[in-house]
């Protein structure tokens, strides 16, 4: 899930919610939103190899 800050930039976040918080994971902040999805891409293949 990438969502856009005030500041500008995009912040990807995970797609489930922490049990203990609630909130979702922060997993990293990106100056464009191709990056964002770039390292999400990257993400979604390291959790399956």
């Amino acid at each position: 899930m990438i969502r856009k800050l005030k500041s500008g930039k995009y912040r990807l976040y995970s797609r489930k919610k922490d049990e203990t918080t609630g909130k979702r994971r922060n997993l990293g902040t990106f100056d464009s939103r191709q990056a964002a999805e770039k390292h999400e891409r990257d993400v979604q293949y390291f959790k399956r190899h």
